[in-house]
């Protein structure tokens, strides 16, 4: 790996990893935390699109995020992953087929993170792999991407940071991620969404439109972040970048998202266990399935010592 910007702690890994599932190349990029090296220590995992618009002003398209500054300004524990954007953008990022661009090849592109990509970063460095410490992040047409590529591969990803979507490309967006994210019930996920006044009347209608469906899911955590000055370009972007990971952190303290909770193994119990041990309230109740639901009430409800009632 060679330094790719003025921070010690970005590399680019590859100019020219290839995508079997679309026979391309791309550059990749990776954030380490700083002290990475002087630790044994496991850390999360966002995927991040527009990989050269991350870090390094010299290859950004217009302005960069400033993504290694904000997050060694905070002393963040996360591993970034930028993947380059390239001339086919508009189909890689979009699942669906398009009148203007041609057929998406949305799908293609998150088999490339989920079986090509992150198997390989999880075999190099030291990764929390499961499904809940990693998440896929964007702007506009990767802001789309994130968010159905999180929904479409829930098995893989915890959730997903939507910065500006670009949902005004897709004309039945609602109606088609209902369907695939009512199917996901046992795979709890977090969603972070910010948008700008000033990006058009349709954004913040788009959004609100969309996570207004989500909450309706008790599976989903979402936060929203609106800015009445926002405009549809990095400088916003990377102003609210270091909230996105401050809500994140927050959450896995407040209330930790569970792996699954569809089995009865020893695993799973413990995991309700603890949930419950570090105060559990009502409402999260909801995110469990019914069976599950019924066993915690009813040991509840008899006095029985939970811990026995799960793990046997």
């Amino acid at each position: 790996m060679k330094t790719a910007t003025d921070q010690h702690n970005v590399f680019v890994i590859d100019e020219a990893f290839y995508i079997p599932q679309l026979n391309r190349m791309r550059r990749i990029w990776i954030y380490l935390p700083q002290g990475y090296n002087d630790s044994d220590k496991r850390y999360p995992v966002i995927y991040m699109h527009d990989g050269q618009n991350l870090f390094d002003e010299s290859t950004a398209i217009e302005q960069e995020w400033q993504v290694d500054e904000t997050l060694n300004s905070m002393l963040a524990e996360t591993i970034i992953v930028g993947i380059d954007n390239s001339e086919h953008r508009m189909k890689e990022y979009n699942f669906n087929h398009h009148e203007e661009y041609g057929p998406g090849e949305g799908k293609q592109y998150i088999e490339f993170i989920v079986h090509t990509l992150k198997p390989f970063i999880d075999e190099n460095l030291r990764t929390m792999p499961q499904r809940e410490y990693t998440q896929l992040a964007g702007s506009s047409m990767g802001g789309l991407i994130s968010f159905y590529g999180s929904i479409y591969f829930a098995e893989t990803f915890g959730g997903a940071g939507i910065f500006s979507p670009a949902l005004w490309l897709v004309q039945d967006v609602m109606h088609e991620l209902k369907e695939v994210a009512e199917k996901n019930a046992h795979l709890p996920q977090r969603f972070y969404f910010y948008g700008g006044a000033a990006e058009g009347s349709d954004m913040l209608t788009n959004i609100n439109h969309i996570t207004g469906l989500l909450k309706d899911l008790p599976h989903f955590r979402i936060d929203v972040e609106t800015d009445p000055e926002g405009e549809h370009n990095e400088f916003y972007w990377r102003n609210k970048f270091s909230n996105y990971y401050l809500w994140l952190k927050q959450s896995d303290k407040e209330n930790p998202v569970p792996t699954r909770v569809t089995k009865f193994g020893k695993n799973e119990a413990e995991n309700l266990l603890a949930y419950i041990v570090n105060g559990i309230r009502v409402r999260s109740l909801k995110e469990y399935p019914k069976s599950v639901k019924r066993i915690i009430t009813w040991g509840i409800k008899h006095c029985i010592s939970l811990r026995n009632l799960l793990l046997g």
